[in-house]
């Protein structure tokens, strides 16, 4: 049997990281060797199973990412922009790879992302459920059959505490589908429509975003065409699929080399 591979946790006391340390504990091929929390924050030098509500594991929470780089081969970082950019600069020149699953990132952040790729093994996706991975391949397949004679619209939907929107899963769908229509996103995405908008532009694609209660997240893209429908529809019910999703990418990347990686690597679907 071989070694698990050795992870830690940045933002551990956070929803998603909290997840992050069950998947951990339940992954058989993987084994928590650090988390880490921002500075200042009450959950510092507890053990983790105080956050994740399993057995006590020996291992603290520190206030210092840094430390997490001596004893771990991955680091996962569920946080902000800012908090993951600073992850992946820490890790640079180090054998330690990273999944990110953070959205929200600008242009020249995405760009400054996939620069420490070139020196780090990195795991970016927006988002971790195998399900959606699935569900963006088929999209690809549904708009090259379709092509320009459907209509494009993706609703989205997530609990009221998400900061950004649409969501990264929703633009990554968007943007799946753009380019197997031969598209650019950032010239055809219309987000939200009010007013006298006239008639539809059929080269655009649409957005529709909803923040309500506690939805952990819904996503649809729907091709109309004429006489007919099409919706491909991944509903998120437990939080934890995207936990198990980012533990099962993790362990895969602890043996890879730099680069920049998303789900699809994992799953084969490349």
């Amino acid at each position: 049997m071989s070694t698990p591979a050795k992870l830690a946790v940045n933002g551990a006391a956070g929803r998603m990281g909290r997840q992050l340390l069950m998947a951990i504990a339940e992954h058989p091929a993987a084994h928590l060797t650090g988390a880490a929390d921002a500075p200042g924050q009450p959950t510092i030098g507890i053990d983790t199973s105080v956050l994740s509500g399993g057995e006590a594991t020996g291992v603290a929470v520190t206030d210092n990412v840094s430390v997490l780089l001596k004893s771990s081969q991955v680091i996962v970082d569920f946080t902000a922009p800012a908090v993951s950019l600073g992850v992946l600069e820490a890790v640079t020149n180090t054998t330690v790879a990273v999944v990110v699953g953070t959205t929200g990132f600008n242009a020249q952040q995405l760009k400054q992302l996939e620069a420490y790729a070139l020196k780090t093994p990195i795991m970016f996706a927006p988002n971790y459920s195998v399900g959606v991975t699935v569900a963006l391949d088929l999209l690809d397949k549904a708009a090259r059959a379709l092509g320009d004679d459907y209509d494009v619209e993706i609703i989205e939907a997530h609990h009221r505490h998400k900061v950004d929107a649409p969501s990264g899963t929703a633009l990554t769908m968007g943007d799946v589908v753009a380019k197997a229509l031969g598209r650019d996103l950032n010239e055809c995405a219309v987000y939200g429509r009010e007013g006298i908008t006239g008639a539809r532009d059929t080269q655009t694609i649409g957005f529709e975003t909803i923040r309500a209660g506690d939805i952990i997240g819904d996503h649809t893209v729907l091709f109309a065409g004429n006489g007919e429908r099409i919706e491909i529809t991944h509903r998120a019910t437990d939080r934890m699929t995207f936990a198990r999703g980012a533990i099962r990418a993790a362990v895969w990347l602890a043996s890879q080399p730099p680069g920049l990686y998303d789900m699809r690597d994992v799953l084969g679907l490349t």
